[in-house]
């Protein structure tokens, strides 16, 4: 079989995914043909300007999806012009019709609140709550907006009680004083009849900036609220000084290192008659908390959570009068990296329903009582990424690659076992799903390798058919030509695991050819059947521009990531830039083997985490890459956040310092050889910018050649400040891979 047969074979055309039956492993990908009639052409013929421009070609996604309490409106926030702006929308399930609500993006600022409204809920009688610019506004009915609260700050995490009489949220403290670096977390609760003013009454937090609530839910008779307060006053201020605007800035952050004191973490209830607190206490205060949440019928309260390493999942139930405390579920796994467990109250409160890779892969679970041996719902060799209980019918709603390791689809399965069913249809993709309150409909984020996202509306009692609500991408997108994008499998050259990695082909592809290929970005769940792959980062028109310059783009899942099973990424333990970059190798000596790559043209990059290993691939393996470019790179291990101690593992130990500096680019780059950018904004609290200092240093002591890129007063996500950095930066990237990778003599 030739390489392009090869390829194609994993794959079917979209039109024909969208009427068959659910797809199998070997119905991958969608590949999408030439819009443009006679003779194929690689890709767009837009620049990176064009790519990245205030008015978006892909259109502006669909956010923020929130059900008013009766399940027949949704409410979204959107701009049908591909503005950056989003206004709030509503679509009624019952007409079909959607509606504009606000039109504050006509007179909004771009530099201040270039993000529109935050988000939106439905109050009583047509009324709308919504945030913006951190403040809390209502619209009323006959489309009048009013600023309300407005000596809150920083308002967010807007919920309506279940009986609708109460709006709760969080605001920053009403005066910060002292000039912290953190604006704290109050808990705040209004009627939602009050007109205007400051109506909301204070039920809970603290007037330190350093103990805040960061989330909440309502019971579900409305009557009190769990709250998640997180304690931070043990933990160091940094300062981060820069330059940029012409002077001396001072971005002081709340920073842990491994081994530094950490977040102090527990679980409140707030009856708000009374308007009495309890904290409930678990045996560590510093351990994670992943999930809480109050029974039904408001008597229990679990919190799920794990130590620092997330190597032992325990979930505690306290009885919420008593603050009486018994261990529910517990499970270690030495190895454990991911703390993907969730948690949620079984139908009628008879236990929990457990979201677990206790078998090797996230499947559900339901235990009835502490210490029961859970009974397993779900199981085979695919993994569930969240879930949703239908108490009033016993159905359990979930997300799952079961079709495709790259794909999200929506099933559901009866709480008491039983064969799952398909609500997504056929189409492979991601769903991103909001349920409404009596699950009849499903508020659906869809999107895949050739369509950007989209709100779509499921009816439940209808699998497999859905309705499209937007259409987001403008006129234009329609007469590009895009990447030819596709699954390849293929094994590890070091042990034989089965790696799966997203390629995009020029739409012109020769298979008598060679060509030019970048590896990237490279991360973990890098991986997606979604538009762009990573919907976290603003790359698909950089992908897509590499694409149509006669680039092939490879995509690797490597270990540690979501969706193949803990035995999978479990070899990632106390492995970074060594697993994970030959995973790397591997995808690059498959293209290679199978005709698509030049082995002389192969670049690599990518940003953080990617950084490291982009890093990490040209120390460690010199000729494989003929250059690579790191962004804001993550090079010594010592300065992450104690949460990758779950990887890392602990700052202690006889194999201390080696295996920490064993996993840090810093301590070794004397192996770089090959062409080295790197790209780092100097306020970046995430990744130091001195920590690319200290590597550059080392590199000009050695006098191993680089080029460095310095974004002034950027922060970690440097391709999502604004649109002129992205496109500076995209430009540098494109012209460095240009020299040192396509045209490489």
């Amino acid at each position: 079989m030739n390489k392009v047969g090869l390829f194609r074979s994993v794959g079917v055309a979209l039109a024909l995914a969208l009427s068959s039956t659910a797809a199998s492993a070997q119905d991958r990908p969608a590949p999408h043909a030439p819009v443009h009639g006679g003779a194929k052409v690689a890709g767009t013929s837009l620049s990176i300007d064009e790519l990245y421009r205030t008015k978006s070609l892909i259109g502006t996604t669909p956010e923020g999806y929130s059900w008013a309490a009766d399940g027949d409106t949704v409410l979204f926030l959107w701009n049908d012009e591909g503005y950056s702006f989003r206004d709030i929308w509503s679509y009624s399930v019952r007409t079909g019709k959607k509606t504009r609500l606000t039109f504050l993006g006509r007179d909004s600022k771009p530099e201040a609140e270039q993000k529109g409204i935050a988000q939106a809920v439905a109050l009583d009688r047509g009324r709308v709550a919504f945030t913006l610019g951190g403040q809390l506004h209502i619209r009323e009915a006959n489309g009048t907006v009013t600023p309300v609260e407005t000596d809150k700050q920083a308002v967010r995490k807007l919920a309506v009680s279940p009986d609708g009489t109460r709006l709760a949220f969080i605001s920053g403290n009403p005066v910060d004083t002292r000039n912290r670096v953190t604006l704290g977390g109050v808990l705040w609760v209004r009627d939602v009849t009050a007109k205007g003013g400051n109506a909301a009454r204070r039920v809970a937090g603290d007037d330190d900036p350093k103990v805040y609530i960061g989330d909440f839910q309502w019971s579900a008779d409305g009557k009190a609220i769990a709250f998640e307060q997180s304690d931070d006053r043990a933990m160091p201020e940094r300062d981060i000084y820069y330059y940029a605007k012409g002077g001396l800035q001072n971005n002081r952050v709340i920073r842990a290192f491994p081994g530094d004191e950490t977040t102090k973490a527990t679980v409140g209830v707030v009856t708000l008659a009374s308007g009495d607190v309890r904290f409930f206490e678990r045996p560590n205060a510093k351990d994670h908390i992943w999930d809480y949440g109050l029974s039904n019928d408001g008597k229990r309260l679990f919190v799920s959570g794990s130590d620092m390493e997330a190597k032992e999942h325990s979930i505690y139930v306290f009885d919420v009068a008593s603050g009486t405390r018994e261990t529910f579920y517990q499970l270690r796994e030495a190895k454990h990296l991911r703390p993907d467990w969730k948690v949620a109250w079984a139908p009628r409160d008879d236990g929990l329903i457990i979201l677990t890779d206790r078998d090797g892969w996230l499947h559900l679970y339901h235990q009835r009582a502490a210490g029961e041996a859970p009974r397993q719902i779900t199981s085979g060799r695919w993994e569930i990424e969240s879930f949703a209980v239908d108490g009033k019918r016993g159905q359990l709603y979930f997300t799952a690659n079961e079709s495709y390791i790259p794909d999200r689809q929506l099933y559901r399965v009866p709480v008491a076992g039983g064969a799952i069913e398909r609500l997504s249809g056929a189409a492979a993709g991601t769903h991103q799903p909001v349920y409404s309150p009596d699950f009849r409909h499903i508020a659906d984020w869809y999107s895949n390798d050739t369509t950007p996202p989209e709100l779509f509306l499921i009816d439940t009692a209808k699998p497999g058919k859905a309705v499209q609500v937007t259409k987001s991408p403008q006129p234009e997108f329609y007469t590009q030509t895009w990447a030819n994008i596709g699954y390849v499998e293929f094994p590890s050259h070091v042990d034989g695991t089965n790696l799966v990695a997203r390629l995009s082909l020029p739409a012109n592809y020769d298979p008598a050819k060679r060509y030019p290929v970048i590896v990237g970005s490279v991360y973990s769940d890098a991986v997606r059947n979604q538009w762009g792959g990573r919907r976290a980062h603003p790359t698909w028109g950089l992908d897509q521009y590499f694409v149509a310059q006669g680039y092939i783009v490879l995509n690797v899942n490597i270990r540690g990531s979501w969706g193949q099973g803990r035995d999978h990424n479990q070899t990632q333990y106390q492995s970074y830039g060594e697993t994970d970059i030959n995973d790397l190798e591997s995808g690059v000596r498959y293209l290679v083997e199978k005709g698509y790559a030049d082995p002389r043209r192969i670049g690599i990059w990518g940003s953080s985490y990617g950084g490291l290993m982009t890093i990490m691939s040209l120390a460690k393996k010199p000729g494989v890459y003929a250059a690579g470019i790191a962004g804001a790179p993550a090079t010594n291990v010592w300065h992450a956040y104690p949460s990758q101690m779950w990887i890392m593992g602990p700052p202690d130990g006889a194999d201390m310092p080696a295996r920490y500096e064993a996993q840090s680019a810093l301590y070794q780059a004397k192996g770089i050889k090959d062409a080295l950018m790197i790209i780092h904004g100097t306020r970046d609290p995430v990744v130091l910018y001195s920590d690319t200092i200290a590597l550059i240093e080392g590199m000009i002591q050695r006098e191993q050649m680089f080029e460095l890129v310095t974004l002034p007063g950027a922060n970690h996500a440097w391709a999502s400040d604004n649109l002129p950095q992205a496109r500076f930066a995209f430009k540098k990237m494109v012209d460095f891979f240009d020299r040192n990778v396509k045209n490489r003599e």
